[in-house]
């Protein structure tokens, strides 16, 4: 990647290297490389690039469903240009507080998991997709209690 490319411009390699992450924030630099095929340096550097651009806004610790840290979660249902299905999909990903993305059949053609410290940053978030052209209509559901 050269230094002329917009930050958010990223190659299989990165994209690849924050899917490893997402599933796994403590992979060793090694395994990253090994799954990658290139060097540690070069995932070191990549890793330090993408923390320095603000692609990666840190690392997290996934916790079961039943496990309460006072966070928000939401629900955002989203309807996507069928053309930009991809883009978008690689747009959520890279946005560090959507911890799962399904595909679903009827009016919503994707439905986000987002999870945040509070409410003012789910409000970025959602500003954040809704921003994304390709997506034409979103609804968000905040999620309460869990009952039953």
């Amino acid at each position: 990647m050269t230094n002329r490319q917009h930050p958010l411009d990223l190659d299989a390699t990165d994209r690849r290297l924050i899917e490893l992450l997402r599933d796994d924030s403590r992979l060793p630099t090694a395994t990253l490389a090994r799954h990658l095929d290139v060097s540690r340096g070069t995932v070191q550097n990549r890793i330090d690039r993408l923390l320095k651009n603000k692609v990666l806004m840190g690392f997290t610790v996934r916790l079961r469903d039943d496990v309460d840290t006072g966070s928000v979660r939401a629900i955002a249902s989203l309807e996507v240009r069928s053309a930009d299905h991809k883009s978008v999909l690689s747009a959520l990903k890279r946005i560090p507080e959507i911890s799962r993305v399904w595909s679903t059949n009827g009016r919503w053609d994707l439905v986000a998991e987002i999870r945040t410290g509070d409410l003012t940053t789910l409000d970025r978030v959602l500003t954040e997709i809704r921003t994304n052209r390709a997506i034409t209509h979103s609804e968000t559901s905040i999620l309460l209690a869990e009952v039953g």
